[in-house]
């Protein structure tokens, strides 16, 4: 073959085994296509720790001009794996889960199915597989992948000790006086049996509720690598279907949860 036919049929050649262009997610950055919430409440003296956690302490090393004539910041902070807005690795409460370097990217992101129990929750309210259900007849099965979010209402008690937790007292003694929302271990089960959700999170303090002495719902979801978020901010602003969950923890190494930044994309204009 000549070679000025045979460059245009190489050419044809190359353009048929490239891949098609890259989706395009510039309206999800760019505010065009939705908006984003944080989901985060900020950590600060504040933040509301269990009552035998170590709290959120934040020591400045340095602030002001420095001799060189600029500005310069600069602080330590330390605190529990797990108080404020926090993420749950398997291994809590499950000899060999995942601990928190562990977990697969794929369950900290995902569409978010919300849960609205606001109307009945009260102190010790356990949601139930009932109230799962009366999601699910308007919205269909929990799909594989789903991030499963509850809301009772605590979220928006943030602050206070006394309306989170149930007590202002702190140590051993304050954990018989702990009364908040958790989620029925029977629903625990149900889910790990019937539904494939890639993570669950709560807008409490803990997966359990505040009476709980055995943590059996920690038990029965983290034993199936199923990572959990803990004291979720700002649900009343998510629809029951629609959003989609961003959860990045901390990554600690051999750590048993973490610090958590967790955000939700909406689409529409």
């Amino acid at each position: 073959m000549h070679i000025r036919r045979l460059v245009p049929a190489l050419v044809l050649v190359v353009a048929g085994c490239q891949s098609p262009p890259p989706p395009d997610f510039a309206a999800v950055f760019d505010g065009t296509g939705g908006r984003w919430v944080d989901l985060t409440h900020p950590f600060a003296e504040e933040t509301i720790f269990w009552p035998t956690a170590q709290g959120f302490r934040h020591e400045r090393v340095a602030y002001g001009v420095t001799e060189g004539g600029w500005f310069y910041s600069n602080n330590n902070f330390s605190l529990s794996e797990h108080g404020g807005t926090h993420f749950d690795a398997p291994i809590h409460f499950a000899e060999g889960g995942h601990h928190a370097q562990e977990v697969p990217v794929e369950r900290l992101i995902g569409p978010a199915a919300v849960v609205d129990v606001r109307e009945r929750a009260h102190p010790d309210y356990l949601v139930s597989v009932e109230d799962l259900r009366e999601w699910e007849a308007r919205h269909g099965p929990l799909p594989p992948g789903a991030i499963l979010l509850l809301q009772t209402g605590w979220g928006d008690r943030w602050p206070d000790p006394l309306l989170v937790l149930g007590t202002e007292l702190t140590g051993a003694e304050a954990v018989p006086e702990l009364h908040f929302p958790g989620i029925d271990p029977e629903m625990a089960r149900w889910l790990v049996e019937n539904r494939e959700i890639a993570a669950i999170g709560i807008d409490t303090p803990s997966l359990d509720y505040g009476q709980s002495s055995t943590f059996e719902t920690h038990r029965v979801l983290f034993a199936r690598n199923i990572p959990a978020f803990e004291n979720v901010a700002h649900l009343a602003e998510l629809p029951e279907w629609g959003s989609f969950v961003v959860a990045l923890p901390m990554k600690i190494q051999g750590g048993s949860g973490g610090p958590l930044r967790i955000v939700a994309f909406l689409p529409g204009g």
